[in-house]
């Protein structure tokens, strides 16, 4: 059975886009696995072997995009794009909700399980952490490049000095900018 493999990378991040992949492979490749459980050097080089090895398509939501229409209508978006550019029997998604999609199965930690699952989740991974390594020179007073665009002390003090930018998530909430001081 054909499966297409789906997952996301950078739901959580205050900045840059929300990335989501769905992949068909079309043959074994050793040493894949969930992206957050290997090495940047490793997801770099089995990136390359899963986009000369599978049928992928792969989508991008901006913190803009996230603002307007939320991150559940931005996955269900996704998914649905993935899903209208991939033809597959199967589609597996990574986590517990499918967004409403019909023909579309979940699980919980599908990305360390199924190969399919795996390779989507480096594929989204590594765009996401190689765009969001573009955006660290054209932002650079924000240390993207240390810790991804996600929500550390040091990002949040970063926001604080700085502002936000027009990469940043300004609907998620965070709680050190939210007790007045940030304004």
């Amino acid at each position: 059975m054909r499966l297409c493999g789906i997952d996301e990378a950078g739901r959580g991040p205050l900045a840059g886009d929300l990335v989501m992949a769905g992949c068909v492979l079309h043959n074994h490749i050793e040493g894949l696995n969930d992206s957050k459980k290997l090495t940047e050097k490793k997801r770099e080089a089995l990136f390359e072997l899963i986009i000369q090895n599978a049928s992928y398509h792969i989508v991008k939501f901006s913190a803009k995009d996230i603002d307007e229409n939320g991150i559940s209508n931005c996955l269900k978006r996704g998914l649905l794009e993935i899903m209208g550019n991939i033809q597959s029997e199967h589609y597996l998604f990574d986590g517990n909700s499918a967004y409403g999609v019909h023909g579309l199965e979940t699980m919980i930690q599908a990305d360390g399980k199924i190969a399919a699952v795996s390779a989507a989740s480096i594929l989204a991974k590594v765009t996401h952490d190689r765009d969001i390594l573009l955006l660290a020179k054209e932002y650079p007073q924000y240390e993207l490049h240390k810790h991804k665009g996600y929500g550390t002390a040091r990002h949040v003090a970063l926001i604080k000095q700085y502002g936000y930018s027009e990469i940043h998530r300004k609907s998620y909430k965070i709680k050190a900018l939210e007790k007045g001081l940030f304004d």
